[in-house]
């Protein structure tokens, strides 16, 4: 019996995993209500707004892959475009050679509340009071924050006293930072969306009501809100204080999409993620460049060979992937161009960035692309001085300069119900460090344009009505056309590397009629490298850097270094943050884990 800091949770009613107990418990309680997986992930997904504010946030982007009951498995975008305004001679023009990482002009269109409510709206049961009460109740009550909402505002205390002084008045009441054991309110948040609720309460049947929803928060009071806090000149991590260039017809002309999801068959297993707008097909490549007979699990072999190859797959990332160009995605994932691939991987370590020629292309590469600094390292101007704390007790948490540069993290949320609905979604952007409070609404803007590029002609260029490629990237697995199992996890560049290891721990270790071992994948030891340029500013690589769990064998971490890996051990439970629920289609029995790693992340079900 392989020990497990949890059990892995079965049962047949529901399950929810989440990286915070109080959005999965919100998602359960709509469950037990009696609303199906789409209610529930909806209802989650307003409380993680509410308590990992430092995560995400409703003017953040969400992409969720989801799958009916009997239906055919659907990406729902909720990934806005660049403004119309966002233009990259715009930007070369204010003097700037990358996007900011952080204040107005890093904003895309908000795409996450509109998401949530077309996924409500088409797939939902319960009216929006009815997903709405648990994050008003949160934010009008309090809730007690997690250690790390503290660490990351004390860590940007003078940049938010001295000039993003909206956010001081809600983070730091009376001078003090939120901490644990003390309620956390945010009474302008909950005063939104009951305004929301009660502006809308006329509009007729349910679904003619969400419409209405969001049609407020493109046109209405949201909206014109949210346009005032774009025309204000806020501090960067440029140094200068810049206007963005979000405008009412934006916000107007955007809402989420459906589409159809990129899949790649392996071991019998169909993976479905969302499309080359995301990083998501980099685990579909990783698994395409993979040979027929793996290594050990957890030898020096294999984690090696998961290395090498998860550096081609990024290299191919950063030349191909993103929303301004056309993608070559299925050559990038056939046969023949990824045996050509896997040839590449030798006995060492390659610290070089080689992207491929898929159908005989010509791969480019930005220019910053080779920039050897660590990746989130703190970099340039600081306007706030120096001396300031680093928030990053986790990869992946945010790391906070002074001036506000943050590396950026997210939140996961799975969920599958007693009729075999599953969704799986990771909600981010939006943080509270990203750009000050609009005081009217009580969050702030996003900072998802940082990952466009400025350089003309890229995939991932800065283009107006173009999506930047995110680093989000929730996953979806079927077994011969049915869905198992939805999983997914925080963590940036590392979503797809820690996404991979989880996966085939869990479809190695057990037969999926017996059953998978969801929390021994989760538990498992876990590692990521930094050989590929880091998608947030100030967007430095770590070329041949791999870190790992100190729980890791030595005997592997020195045959790694003997190899030319440049190793940094971590901290025993530091490597992945990762969610998963999954449905056996022939018992209907229902499984959930959650990452035990930050002490936050939770499983519940029955």
């Amino acid at each position: 019996m392989t020990f497990t800091t949890r059990p892995t949770l079965q049962g047949t009613f529901g399950m929810v995993s989440s990286t915070h107990w109080l959005a999965s418990q919100s998602a359960m309680a709509v469950l037990e209500d009696g609303g199906n997986a789409f209610d529930a992930a909806v209802a989650g997904a307003f409380v993680l707004h509410v308590v990992e504010p430092h995560l995400n946030g409703p003017a953040g982007e969400v992409p969720i892959l989801l799958a009916p009951a009997g239906g055919a498995v659907r990406v729902l975008c909720g990934q806005g475009v660049a403004p119309a305004g966002a233009t990259a001679a715009h930007y070369r023009g204010l003097g700037l050679d990358l996007v900011p990482g952080t204040g107005p002009l890093a904003a895309a269109v908000p795409g996450a509340f509109d998401a949530w409510l077309l996924l409500l709206r088409d797939h939902g049961t319960k009216s929006l009071d009815d997903v709405l009460k648990y994050a008003i109740g949160y934010a009008e009550h309090g809730h007690a924050p997690v250690e790390n909402v503290g660490l990351t505002v004390e860590s940007v205390r003078r940049l938010f006293e001295t000039e993003w002084t909206s956010s001081a008045e809600l983070y730091l009441p009376g001078g003090r930072a939120p901490r644990s054991g003390t309620l956390l309110r945010n009474p302008a948040l909950a005063a939104t969306w009951k305004r929301l609720l009660a502006d809308t309460s006329r509009a007729g049947g349910r679904e003619a009501r969400i419409d209405a929803a969001r049609e407020m928060w493109r046109s209405g009071f949201i909206a014109e809100a949210l346009v005032r806090q774009s025309r204000r000149p806020t501090l960067d991590t440029s140094g200068e204080r810049h206007t963005g260039t979000l405008t009412e017809a934006d916000l107007a002309g955007w809402s989420a999409t459906y589409e159809t999801p990129v899949t790649y068959d392996w071991n019998g297993w169909t993976v479905c993620k969302a499309g080359p707008w995301s990083q998501g097909p980099v685990l579909l490549q990783q698994l395409a460049l993979l040979p027929d007979e793996l290594p050990a699990h957890g030898s020096a072999d294999y984690v090696h060979l998961l290395i090498e190859g998860c550096k081609l797959a990024m290299a191919d990332r950063e030349a191909w992937y993103g929303d301004a160009a056309e993608v070559p995605l299925a050559d990038l994932l056939s046969d023949e161009y990824n045996a050509a691939r896997r040839a590449l991987v030798g006995e060492k370590a390659d610290h070089g960035l080689r992207p491929g020629s898929p159908g005989g292309r010509t791969p480019r590469l930005p220019a910053r692309a080779h920039t050897r600094v660590p990746a989130g390292a703190e970099h340039g101007f600081d306007p706030m001085g120096a001396g300031e704390p680093t928030v990053a007790s986790l990869p992946g948490e945010p790391e906070v300069a002074a001036d506000g540069t943050t590396r950026g993290d997210t939140c996961h949320l799975d969920v599958v119900d007693r009729w075999g609905n599953m969704i799986a979604a990771t909600p981010s952007g939006g943080w509270l460090q990203s750009n000050p409070v609009v005081p009217e609404l009580g969050f702030p803007l996003g900072t998802r344009l940082q990952m466009t590029w400025l350089e003309e002609g890229l995939p991932g260029s800065l283009a107006p009505g173009r999506r930047p490629r995110t680093t989000l990237t929730p996953s979806l697995a079927l077994r011969d056309g049915v869905p198992v199992m939805a999983f997914g996890t925080p963590g940036g560049d590392q979503q797809d590397q820690w996404q991979l290891h989880f996966f085939l721990a869990a479809a190695q270790r057990a037969p999926v009629r017996g059953g998978l071992d969801l929390q021994g994948a989760v538990d498992a030891p876990n590692w990521h490298n930094d050989n590929h340029p880091s998608s947030f500013h100030p967007r430095g690589r770590h070329a041949g850097g791999v870190t790992v769990e100190s729980r890791m064998d030595a005997g592997v971490i020195d045959e790694l270094r003997r190899r030319g890996h440049d190793v940094t051990v971590g901290p025993a439970w530091s490597e992945g943050r990762l969610c998963a629920v999954a449905r056996d289609p022939e018992t209907g029995v229902l499984s959930a884990a959650a990452n035990p790693r930050g002490m936050q992340g939770y499983a519940v079900g029955r």
